[in-house]
């Protein structure tokens, strides 16, 4: 059986203000943070960050004692540590969403840095490293999670260093969904490096045509290139790629491409280049794609244009036209019709997904382990899911308070159990279902819904019980994306 942590708490973020501390003498913390260790307000995110690692059964023997390290049986005293959050995107133009809803609170960072600390001591790092979308204002996000408070408490009150790396190599500004200006970025201090999954990646074998692959940028030869005769490259960072332990720490929600955006999705923010990553196929399913569904005429021409569109702007003319063009579109259209693959039969972006994921478990200092028999670095698991978001995410999600953190060493374990709790069918979500199926993947000992057994812990008495999958189902489903509505929600037989 393969177990997932969980606990329920206040669906509120109310309260919290950075650097977020624990709130409570929790004994484990004193030797870290010594004195400091119980100030700031109460904390339920923290509580429910340390429940849920108790719950996922770290270190157990020793929990409520001075000697209790959860992390310490996953990374070694020196050791590198980076968490990955989900960090995409600096604004949320929903009506009814926040932020809340979009990016890992820096409450719950807060917690599992403390704890990566604690596990590394002194002469190990911590980092926080992700790619968001290239059109995020990471600046603002820094704000928004109180990452420089974060940086300046592990500084001034424990001599520790906190740093935090913005992955990307280039920043772009969009006016009316159209780049019109590009911002060269410092990148990973530690380089990129190009790892090919050759015919261990999900694309091998799949039928589909690379030279349709379309990515986040204009140009797709790069996107087809890296992808064709036998190849499947991915620009992944070294500093990921050097840790010991990462700590994914997914936002809970809804997604475009793939249905939900968890654990196995939130691992697309470790690479360096995102036009290297297919992300739908041009054309009908008739015409061997996935951009949209059926033969409409409509979407046929709007195809058929774009691809035309992306010719001029990837050589940088026609750039006002195309604006002109979007704007209309959108008057006429609104925003709600399936484009770009944002919808239940893509069949790209969920392969792309289980790459990157076979990437981070296998891709050793050469790149070149994906027949290792195990993973080659440890990766935990914890979802923010105290306030989830629902609709049409990840970009514009509608605020869906959950109240609950989650964690696993297994990512389709943990996306499972969110699942239920988003009241979604696992077998109608393409990139959980076929991970479960492709035993060559190994980044999951799951086969079966019935191989993941969840403990429930409180938050205020840290009592556990074993909870079943089906007792977690959401009575009311979350809203899904407009492209996922009606074909990924739970309906008994």
């Amino acid at each position: 059986m393969t177990r997932v942590g969980i606990c329920r708490t206040r669906p509120t973020y109310d309260g919290l203000e950075a650097p977020f501390g624990p709130g409570a003498p929790h004994p484990e913390l004193r030797g870290l943070l010594g004195e400091s260790a119980g100030l700031g307000t109460p904390n339920h995110v923290y509580a429910a960050a340390r429940a849920a690692l108790l719950g996922l059964g770290l270190d157990t023997g020793r929990f409520g004692s001075g000697e209790w390290n959860p992390l310490g049986d996953l990374v070694a005293r020196g050791g590198r540590v980076v968490l990955k959050p989900n960090f995409i995107r600096h604004w949320n133009p929903a009506a009814l969403g926040s932020m809340a809803s979009v990016i890992t609170h820096g409450g719950l960072i807060r917690a599992l840095a403390d704890y990566a600390f604690l596990a590394v001591g002194r002469s190990g790092s911590v980092c926080i490293a992700e790619a968001p979308q290239h059109d995020c204002d990471f600046q603002r996000i820094r704000e928004l999670a109180g990452l420089s408070e974060l940086s300046d408490f592990y500084a001034n009150e424990c001599g520790l260093e906190f740093t935090v790396l913005d992955l990307r190599r280039e920043a772009v500004c969009y006016r009316d969904g159209t780049i019109v200006e590009r911002r060269a970025l410092p990148g990973d201090p530690e380089g990129y490096r190009l790892v090919d999954l050759a015919g261990h990646s999900a694309f091998a074998e799949s039928g589909l045509d690379p030279r349709r692959f379309r990515g986040a940028d204009y140009d797709p030869e790069p996107t087809a290139q890296h992808h064709l005769d036998g190849r499947n490259e991915y620009l992944l960072s070294e500093t990921v790629l050097g840790a010991d332990l990462v700590v994914n720490l997914p936002k809970l929600k809804t997604h475009k491409k793939t249905g939900i955006t968890l654990a196995l999705k939130n691992v697309v923010g470790i690479n360096g280049d995102k036009n290297l990553l297919p992300h739908h196929c041009v054309g009908s399913e008739s015409e061997g794609g996935d951009e949209y569904p059926g033969r409409s005429p409509i979407d046929r021409l709007r195809s058929a244009a774009s691809e035309v569109a992306r010719r001029l702007l990837a050589r940088g003319v026609a750039t006002g036209l195309v604006r002109a063009v979007r704007r209309l579109e959108s008057a006429t259209r609104g925003d709600d019709f399936i484009r770009s693959g944002n919808w239940y039969r893509n069949r790209t972006t969920w392969r792309m997904c289980l790459d990157l994921n076979r990437c981070l478990y296998y891709s050793d200092a050469k790149g070149d382990q994906f027949d290792a028999q195990a993973p080659v670095r440890r990766v935990l698991s914890v979802a923010d899911g105290i306030i989830a978001g629902e609709g049409q995410g990840p970009l514009a999600p509608r605020d869906r308070p959950l109240g609950a953190v989650l964690a696993a060493l297994d990512p389709v374990a943990l996306d499972l159990v969110a699942i239920r709790l988003m009241g979604f069918d696992e077998r109608k979500i393409p990139m959980v279902w076929e991970a479960m199926r492709d035993g060559g993947l190994r980044v999951t000992a799951v086969r079966r819904p019935e191989d993941v057994e969840l403990c429930a812990v409180s938050a205020d008495t840290f009592e556990a019980r074993a909870e079943t999958l089906d007792a977690c189902r959401a009575a009311q489903a979350f809203e899904a994306h407009s492209g996922w509505r009606g074909h990924v929600e739970y309906r008994a037989a």
